[in-house]
């Protein structure tokens, strides 16, 4: 099922087969801004967990992904620094931002977070 003009639903679907696949809204809307920004493909490299699977992995204990507040993610031909510090420059004071060597994390928590792995 299409999401919108850019992503489908399977894209943010559990990786451990289970089929749990929501996604939040504003978090659809920041990843399109996102690809739209780039004018590049956004590839959902985690998205959705069900708890099992979160805790299979290592997840935090109260992942947004969980709850489909969070994907992690790469925008092709682009660096992750870059997604990262775009994401950055246009939340200043919300959202979650996980800086990692391949792909970006991003949640729509109400509060700033920022960490690099």
């Amino acid at each position: 099922m299409k999401l919108n003009k850019y992503f489908s639903r399977s894209e943010f679907q559990c990786s451990c087969g289970c089929g749990m696949a929501g996604v939040d809204a504003e978090l659809l809307t920041a990843l399109t801004r996102i690809r739209e920004h780039f004018n590049a493909p956004v590839t959902i490299t985690s998205g959705n967990r069900c708890a099992p699977h979160n805790k299979s992995i290592g997840g935090a204990e109260k992942s947004y992904h969980v709850r489909g507040m969070a994907a992690d993610f790469k925008v092709e031909g682009i660096e992750p620094k870059a997604v990262a510090d775009y994401v950055e420059a246009n939340y200043p004071t919300r959202f979650g931002v996980g800086r990692y060597s391949s792909w970006t994390h991003l949640d729509v928590r109400d509060e700033k977070a920022r960490w690099k792995h």
